[in-house]
This record gives C-alpha cells, structure tokens and sequence, in this order.
C-alpha cells in the first residue's frame, strides 16, 4: 500500500518500524504441502475462476457486555473476494440459506460451495436447496481445517486486523464496523496471492 502510494520503502524496514511501534507484525507462514498435485489431480479440488468455488464457515465475536455473536463468512476461492459477512447473535441453517440466495441472485451460484461438517451446512435443507441450484457441496474432513485454507486464512485476517483489536459495544455497531473491514479488504488490501492487488478492486459494495 506504502508503494501504490508512491513510497519507496523496504517490507524489513516497514516491519522494523512496526515493532518500535510497537504493533503487530505479521508472523510468516509456514510452507505447506499442495493441495493438489504435480501432475494435475487434485487432493481438493482447485478454484479456476471466480464463481468456480466459494467457501462459507463462522467465525466467533463479542461485544462489550460479553455476550458473543456470529459471523457467516463467505468468500470466492479463485478471486478471494469476500462476499459477505452477515453477523447476528445467533445464525441457523435458514439463515446460511438466506444468506446464500441473495447471493445468488446477485452473483448467481457458483459450481461448488466448500465447509466444514457444522450441523448448519450439512442440515438436510441446505443440501437439498443446493442440489436444486445445481451447486455441488465439498465438505471437508472432520478436524481437518486445513482442507478449508482459503477461508481459514480469510477468518484470521479478520481476526487480526479487526476482531481482535475492537471493542464491539452493541450488535449494530458490529455489523457497521465489521461490513466497513470487507469493504476494505475488497477494494483497497492488497493480497500477496493476487500479486498485491486487492480482491476486487473494480467493485462498488453496496
């Protein structure tokens, strides 16, 4: 972002300034094994284009009074556009659902829709209203969170650059902040797997 804005600036001496400041540094990941393999097939399958695979699984806040809330968060694995983020105390199979058709009927559905095994996205309903969209389910093996990288590493940065560094003092100031952070995170954070482009630059979010 410094260099998008004409800074000419090295990422150790960035980092290095961070720690004086005493702010937090990204820690480096590990490298991992491939999720599919040299000669194309596939441990999982691998997102192709936008709308090819999306990923849907819930993340866990509080508010001030201690009282959590949920947050539903669906990105598109090829772009790594997060494409919502509806949070309330409490969210059920019906609302994954409706989450989802209004999605859909902006986005259209996409070919394959990854999760874990949450009684919320394996409930009969779901699989039945996604089987009659034609979208194909891929669900992950159990206490294998790996399997779900994508929208794993997508819940920590949400994590670490918003939830966990906000005091949330009611429900509605949450939503607020939290649909302020995806609307960032599209048009304006800069993601190393894309280049150091964002997401969705190009998308005006409503």
């Amino acid at each position: 972002m410094l260099r998008d804005a004409g800074w000419h600036v090295n990422r150790k001496r960035v980092e290095r300034i961070w720690r004086r400041e005493g702010l937090k540094v990204p820690q480096r990941q590990p490298k991992c094994s491939r999720i599919w393999l040299n000669d194309g097939s596939c441990i999982r399958l691998r997102p192709e284009y936008p709308g090819h695979v999306w990923s849907y699984d819930f993340v866990e806040g509080r508010t001030h009074d201690g009282r959590k809330f949920r947050i539903l968060s669906i990105i598109d694995e090829a772009s790594r556009e997060c494409l919502a983020l509806p949070v309330a105390r409490r969210l059920r199979s019906e609302d994954v659902l409706g989450a989802l058709a209004e999605l859909f009927v902006t986005r259209g559905p996409p070919a394959h829709i990854r999760s874990d095994n949450g009684p919320e996205f394996i409930a009969r309903a779901v699989r039945q209203w996604l089987g009659k969209a034609s979208v194909k389910t891929l669900y992950i093996t159990p206490g294998s969170p790996w399997e779900d990288g994508y929208c794993e590493s997508f819940n920590g940065s949400l994590r670490d650059e918003l939830l966990n560094g906000e005091i949330f003092y009611t429900l509605v100031k949450a939503k607020v902040l939290i649909e302020a952070w995806r609307w960032h995170y599209n048009i304006v954070g800069p993601h190393s797997s894309l280049g150091y482009r964002s997401p969705a630059p190009e998308v005006k979010l409503h």
